[in-house]
């Protein structure tokens, strides 16, 4: 804003105040107060105060509470649907709300009222403002009083001198105790907490317990109220009282082999390992007793996935038995957590319906269930009617659709959904959870995560601390407004060129349109993952040069197979877009004729059995990149072809498997007994050497003299090109 535009503004507001009874005698929608009795007292003068957002940081909510009518102000960005509330720091009957209007005022809002801070009831509106000083009769009782504007009367935003409310003397109550219940019955429950209604609103929790502090304050921005963790220990407490601090609570969870379901490790007997039953229940037991009267713990998670899980251990009847064995041993763990803390509820998390049958069998004693549910998450309600269950659920993990749920790309990989599919998501598993009224009692999204790696742009909500649209999607869900907000780029139409035959170490096209809903400017960059090439998930920087008009030369990489490739688009106010593509990198072409091809091949030692062995010396002249030739684990080894007669050619193709070649000679021979060497290097690093060297001869061998992993030597093709 500039200096004449706040100038005038200011003027305009001191005209107002001059004209303060005329404007109450002629507003019909505002409502006089009684004057105020002498038990009446100023509640929110000095409190916590927080907004939806400020024009700038001269414009904080605070200066709406300090006392001050005519020096400082809060004052909105300028959208509609802004919000200024304060936290009395006790609930309190409320008997009047006066608003001293800068003149940038609200020509309708609501004042509501609230116990915790999330869950709002308007106790007055107003629908004709007409700026200058509001005085508000109100009643109700709350912790925290709301002004939740509705429309501007100006072009600015929403602007407060002062935002005061008041309270008879010696009203005011103490919060209610935090104990937390699951209250009601079959098909109409609630979660409670300190006797008031509580929907979780949560996210999973990525970062550092370190770094709590710096992040908790973004939750509660986003209306975020719960965190969940997989486990709880010794280092658990600062992030419970960074929780507290912004008045978050925290799901505490407890993990158990075989967590996290399909593909993860460790095989427990629970029919027969006592000893680590008794070692998990005697741990588990000691956290619980350590923070169960912490104000930031809402519940108790026992396992993640686990029932799933066990499929990875046992099959058949076993695994049967094991299910019933492990659902009976989270009801023994949440009988002791009830034993030592009666004041929290007890879960357990899977990822699959078909879970909760063993726990309706074999786990009575949890309060409620919990799931983690994705691309599915809506079809979770008609699971919960079809098994006739009598415990409501809360959703532990959901959002977008996971690589398991998606069908594969043109390159047989899953098809990663764009960042608009993936806000999508995270809205419909919201409503779906909302949905199932009385029975899901809120969720858990996942990831508040910050990795900026191949699952870390599939699920975070800001990679590398970037936020992204799926963010906003959710604080949309939980806070109810995103107005104001500064929104990423948003990327569409994303394209690779060749997609499925790039040539390795040359370039291709990736092609994407990009465009800002604010009008920032946008710093694109391109990144790739070797996830499906190497299993290697990081994001590395991709070397490229800008075409023009969205469209960049990216080079790729020199190892073959499928590999990721990213567009992030960042508008520089903290916001990104990311959309990706597979690409797959084949053997560059190499002109001329490969001479190798079918020839006779033999070597020094060949991989009888091993992986996808057997792995002879004729596989690598086969024409074939999906078979290899593969050595004895050790040096020196040698591979040799037999072109039949003696041969011109000019240069050698080499593709390796990850078990290659750091030092080797190429060497030919008439005989193939007497051999001359017309190659050598010392530096091979492996995926595709493409030689430039040329003679005449019948026989080409390369003789390995030092491998590049522990493994032995393998190459998938070793070309001879006329």
């Amino acid at each position: 804003m500039t200096t004449a535009s706040t100038a005038r503004r200011r003027a305009r507001t001191t005209a107002s105040l001059v004209s303060l009874g005329a404007l109450l005698a002629t507003s019909a929608t505002v409502l006089t107060a009684a004057p105020a009795t002498a038990a009446e007292t100023l509640l929110s003068q000095g409190k916590t105060a927080t907004a939806s957002s400020t024009e700038g940081a001269g414009y904080a909510a605070s200066a709406a509470v300090d006392g001050d009518l005519t020096g400082t102000r809060w004052a909105s960005q300028w959208s509609d649907a802004q919000w200024l509330q304060v936290d009395l720091g006790a609930r309190a009957n409320i008997s009047r709300v006066v608003l001293n209007w800068e003149g940038a005022y609200g020509k309708a809002y609501d004042i509501q009222l609230s116990d915790n801070g999330t869950d709002w009831r308007t106790v007055t509106s107003v629908t004709a403002g007409d700026g200058g000083t509001d005085e508000l009769a109100v009643s109700g009782t709350g912790r925290y009083v709301r002004l939740q504007g509705v429309t501007r009367a100006t072009g600015y935003g929403y602007s407060l001198w002062e935002f005061r409310v008041y309270g008879e003397s010696g009203t005011t109550q103490p919060e209610p105790g935090g104990a937390v219940r699951v209250t009601g019955s079959q098909g109409n429950w609630q979660l409670t907490v300190g006797g008031q209604p509580y929907t979780v609103k949560g996210l999973t929790w990525g970062p550092a317990v370190a770094d709590a502090p710096k992040y908790m304050p973004d939750l509660k921005s986003m209306g975020v109220n719960t965190i969940r963790t997989w486990g709880t220990d010794g280092g658990t407490k600062p992030l419970l009282d960074s929780a507290a601090a912004q008045g978050l609570k925290v799901v505490n969870g407890f993990w158990l082999q075989p967590g996290g379901g399909p593909g993860s490790g460790g095989c427990v007997n629970y029919v027969t390992d006592t000893a680590y039953k008794n070692t998990m229940l005697t741990e588990f037991a000691k956290w619980v007793d350590a923070y169960k009267s912490h104000p930031a713990t809402l519940m108790w998670n026992v396992g993640n996935e686990s029932v799933l899980g066990l499929q990875n251990c046992y099959g058949g009847t076993e695994l049967e038995a094991q299910r019933n064995a492990y659902t009976t041993f989270v009801n023994d763990v949440a009988k002791k957590i009830h034993s030592i803390d009666p004041d929290h509820p007890v879960t357990s998390t899977d990822a699959w319906t078909g879970a909760w049958p063993y726990y309706k069998r074999n786990a009575p004693d949890l309060d409620l269930y919990s799931m983690n549910a994705y691309g599915d998450v809506c079809g979770v309600r008609q699971d919960w009617i079809d098994g006739g269950y009598d415990k409501p659920y809360i959703i532990t993990e959901t959002g977008n659709a996971g690589e398991w749920e998606v069908p594969d790309d043109v390159n047989g990989v899953p098809d990663e959904p764009t960042d608009v599919q993936k806000a999508e998501g995270y809205t419909k598993a919201w409503n779906c959870v909302t949905g199932h009224r009385g029975v899901a009692l809120g969720a858990t999204m996942f990831h508040y995560g910050l990795e900026h790696d191949f699952g870390g742009v599939w699920f975070n909500l800001l990679p590398d601390g970037l936020k992204r649209l799926s963010y906003y999607a959710v604080k949309k869900a939980y806070a109810g407004s995103t107005a104001g907000d500064n929104t990423p780029p948003v990327i569409t139409n994303m394209t690779v060129t060749p997609a499925s035959a790039a040539p390795a170490g040359r370039e291709f096209t990736v092609r994407a349109d990009i465009r800002d809903p604010d009008g920032d400017p946008v710093t694109p960059k391109i990144y790739l993952s070797g996830n499906y090439a190497n299993g290697d998930k990081r994001l590395v920087d991709a070397q490229y040069r800008s075409l023009g008009n969205g469209t960049f030369a990216v080079t790729a990489p020199e190892k073959l197979g499928v590999w990721k490739v990213y567009v992030q688009a960042e508008d520089g106010r903290g916001n990104a877009g990311i959309e990706t593509k597979s690409v797959k990198v084949v053997a560059p072409p190499v002109a001329g004729t490969n001479i190798a091809l079918g020839r006779p091949a033999t070597a020094s030692s060949s991989q009888a059995s091993y992986g996808d062995c057997p792995c002879p010396p004729s596989h690598a002249v086969d024409g074939n990149p999906g078979t290899r030739w593969a050595s004895d684990w050790s040096d020196p080894q040698w591979i040799q072809v037999d072109l039949g007669s003696a041969r011109s050619f000019n240069r050698l193709q080499l593709v390796w498997d990850p078990a290659y070649a750091k030092s080797y000679e190429v060497q030919v021979s008439d005989n193939g007994t007497t051999w001359r060497t017309i190659h050598t290097t010392t530096t091979g690093n492996g995926d595709i050497d493409t030689i430039e060297a040329g003679a005449t001869a019948r026989y080409v061998r390369l003789q390995l003299t030092a491998r590049g992993t522990g493994w032995g030597y393998s190459l998938h093709e070793f070309g001879i090109y006329a």
